[in-house]
């Protein structure tokens, strides 16, 4: 007699799909465009994305933390891109 409970879980695999996936994206800055938050803690950069279904496309994301040109960002989703930059006066290093 097979087992009762190996049924269920085949089946409840294969009607599964995820949402998002769970490995990041690589995504290259290609621009940083100023400063944003509070305190100016958070910056804007245009990033272009390397690898996924949206592959090639540019972006603007939020960066908390040093970034630099160049840099490589594992962006964890990227259907959501970050609001622009309203006010022309930024704080930091990039006015």
């Amino acid at each position: 007699m097979a087992n009762p409970q190996s049924k269920p879980q085949q089946q409840q695999q294969k009607g599964f799909e995820r949402k998002y996936s769970d490995i990041a994206v690589p995504a290259v800055v290609e621009e940083i465009i100023g400063r944003t938050g509070f305190r100016g803690e958070i910056t804007q950069v245009k990033a272009k994305i390397l690898q996924g279904k949206d592959r090639g496309k540019s972006m603007r994301r939020n960066v908390r933390g040093p970034v630099r040109l160049r840099d490589v960002l594992m962006l964890r989703e990227t259907d959501i891109e970050a609001r622009k930059i309203r006010t022309g006066v930024m704080k930091g290093a990039f006015t």
